[in-house]
């Protein structure tokens, strides 16, 4: 008697980072339907017309103040990054503290802006307010990368030194030589987002450019407004140019005398808001309780930490995979299998202008043409971030060797050939920017969107500090958790 067995064909099953990715679609597509993604301007297509107008034929405001302006963004950006530096630096050698570690998580899980405001409670109107907004949140940043840096340098030469040669021995003559380069090309990239954080830091009041923008804006003078945009976008641009070994100490050394005098700080406010304000209400009673504490705390997060979590996450979800698609359409345009160096020239061009574009400054100037609702906060999310993620895919797909048998067809050789061997690379780019983008969607609700932000605004608008203390704790504490998520799917595939 014989028997007969069945084979069954293997099951498929996708790569884990294409699964990683369908999932993310996936949870966008069910958060579409709970957006806000309308065009509420009567005629926004008049507006956008007069915005291009204005490029075609920008003018300059009083010159005096142009030159103002820009000095004072590039001062804030180079003392702002330079102190974050050294602060950076010396908390990355103990990183591996958890206490530090968990501070520094902190630090630069508040976005610059929030940093701002708060600041501006207590030192008004003055450069520190500027100053420390960016150093706060960067020296996080730098104590993270940094400490990543110096993990990665190769152990051989420490292992060589003579016994008895101490951790700074170790630190100046085998670590820090070897990882240099890495150190400095990572701090030069963080000097160019210093000048965007700069820039936007005049939507609360600080003199630079971002302050010119939105007065012009809000009068309706295009023209100010493009020619703004076109010497921000020269700025970044022609940074190689300007920055040199031999100009940075002028620019440290001059970075002080241009960031203007402001108001005085009064000392008592500073005070006050420590000793006072930030303290939950309940708590300032004589007859404080953890009951009342409690219930002050849970009105709170029901009426307003949840709505503003909801759409957080809504906004972010959906503008992550916008973010992609973006990134996945742009990076041929300067791919060297693609286009030749003529053809790539004027995708360049594109990628520079949309990624360095504060996404702020973007979202500000859509939902003037767009109406209010989250259709422009993902437009402008999308835009910036799609840039960035295009440029740093398209450089990674230049130093990919075509197979010998790759299609010669560009659309072929596209999908079959550079797309699947530059997924990993732009999944992890993906995945860094995840948390970048929860940061930014949280800060997009000063300018009316519902995210977390819109709380804290009207929150400090209604001079509730111990409230926008919380909700701002609330947004840091969903920033952390993204990117421990991240990096966890990111460890998986």
């Amino acid at each position: 008697m014989s028997s007969t067995k069945t084979l069954s064909a293997p099951r498929y099953r996708w790569p884990g980072g294409v699964r990683t990715g369908l999932w993310f679609v996936l949870v966008a597509l069910i958060c579409l339907p709970f957006a806000d993604l309308e065009v509420s301007s009567l005629d926004p297509w008049t507006d956008l017309g007069r915005l291009l107008q204005g490029f075609i034929s920008p003018s300059l405001m009083d010159s005096t103040l142009v030159v103002e302006a820009l000095l004072a963004t590039l001062a804030f950006a180079f003392a702002g990054v330079a102190l974050a530096v050294v602060c950076g630096f010396l908390l990355s050698l103990a990183f591996h503290n958890t206490f530090v570690r968990a501070t520094c998580a902190l630090m630069r899980s508040i976005h610059e802006l929030f940093w701002a405001l708060i600041f501006l409670q207590f030192f008004g109107l003055h450069p520190l307010t500027g100053l420390l907004a960016i150093a706060v949140p960067y020296a996080g940043v730098f104590a993270r990368m940094y400490a990543e840096i110096l993990d990665q340098a190769p152990k051989q030469p420490t292992d060589a030194l003579p016994a008895g040669s101490g951790f700074l021995s170790a630190l100046l003559f085998t670590r820090l030589p070897q990882a240099w380069p890495h150190l400095v090309s990572y701090t030069s990239y963080r000097l160019e987002c210093g000048i965007r954080s700069s820039a936007i830091l005049g939507f609360v009041g600080l003199p630079t450019l971002g302050y010119y923008l939105e007065s012009s804006f809000s009068q309706g003078y295009y023209p100010e407004v493009a020619a703004l945009m076109i010497l921000f976008y020269l700025l970044i641009a022609t940074k190689k140019f300007w920055l040199r070994r031999w100009t940075l100490p002028l620019f440290l050394l001059g970075a002080p005398f241009f960031m203007g005098s402001g108001m005085p700080i009064i000392w008592g406010n500073v005070g006050r808001f420590f000793s006072q304000d930030i303290i939950p209400a309940p708590l300032r009673s004589d007859d404080a309780t953890l009951h009342s504490l409690g219930e002050w705390a849970g009105t709170i997060f029901i009426d307003q930490a949840l709505p503003g979590i909801w759409n957080t996450l809504l906004l972010s979800q959906i503008a992550l995979v916008v973010t992609g698609l973006c990134a996945l359409l742009l990076f041929p345009l300067i791919s060297r299998h693609c286009f030749g160096p003529a053809g790539r020239f004027p995708g360049h061009i594109l990628l520079v202008v949309a990624r360095s574009t504060p996404e702020y400054l973007l979202a500000y100037i859509l939902l003037q043409l767009l109406g209010p609702s989250m259709l422009p906060a993902v437009i402008a999310l999308a835009i910036h971030n799609g840039a960035l993620i295009g440029y740093l895919t398209g450089r990674n797909s230049n130093e990919i060797q075509l197979r010998a048998d790759a299609p010669g067809r560009r659309v072929d050789r596209y999908f079959y050939e550079l797309l699947p061997r530059s997924y990993p690379a732009f999944l992890s780019f993906m995945l860094y920017r995840w948390e970048v983008i929860m940061r930014e969607t949280a800060i997009l609700g000063i300018l009316g969107i519902q995210t977390i932000g819109f709380y804290v605004d009207s929150a400090i608008q209604e001079i509730r500090f111990d409230v926008a203390l919380l909700l701002i704790l609330i947004a840091a504490m969903m920033n952390i958790l993204v990117d421990l998520l991240s990096r966890r799917i990111q460890q998986r595939f």
